[in-house]
């Protein structure tokens, strides 16, 4: 793995080769990460895309305030959510945990259990922030002052998200026995 420094130097000297290692080593991670917030496959690599254009589009603007790691969790987050809403707005429904499910079901790449499954039907019925909150944290393994810089808020209040989540998973389990 490079070094973020001389990363984003090779991209600002370079653009073009830079950005294919920044590319390299980051596009399944932030693919993974996208993909657990819109759950299908081809979603995911839409707003991945989207991801990166973004990114290679405003790399002169990074100033190092945060880690690049931040920086660009900060974007994919920013993207998918926004790729999330416009989704909404086209079909007109919220995305109901039934349909996610179904999508699932349906992606060819969707290996898991019944267990998995109806992990990712109560993940789904969050809203999309609170999704997104419990995917950087219980996922990301990601400490709350970074998801602070991610989504643009309060350390107390993400804590009060991530436990409202969890409580809302626990609930949606318990109302499946």
């Amino acid at each position: 793995m490079t070094d973020e420094a001389e990363l984003i130097n090779a991209i600002r000297r370079d653009s073009e080769s830079g950005f294919r290692i920044l590319m390299k080593e980051k596009w399944e991670t932030v693919y993974w990460h996208i993909r657990r917030l819109v759950i299908h496959h081809s979603d995911a690599q839409d707003a991945t895309q989207e991801t990166f254009i973004r990114i290679f589009r405003s790399i002169n603007k990074f100033k190092g305030d945060s880690s690049l790691n931040v920086w660009i969790y900060r974007i994919a987050t920013n993207e998918t959510l926004n790729f999330l809403q416009r989704k909404k707005d086209m079909t007109g429904l919220d995305d109901a945990p039934t349909a996610i499910v179904n999508q699932l079901t349906a992606d060819e790449y969707f290996d898991g259990n019944e267990t998995e499954l109806q992990l990712q039907k109560a993940i789904a019925s969050l809203p999309n922030k609170q999704r997104a909150v419990f995917h950087l944290k219980y996922y990301e393994e990601m400490k709350y002052e970074e998801m602070s810089s991610i989504l643009n808020t309060s350390v107390g209040a993400l804590k009060a998200s991530y436990h409202h989540a969890v409580k809302k998973i626990c609930d949606f389990f318990k109302s499946q026995d």
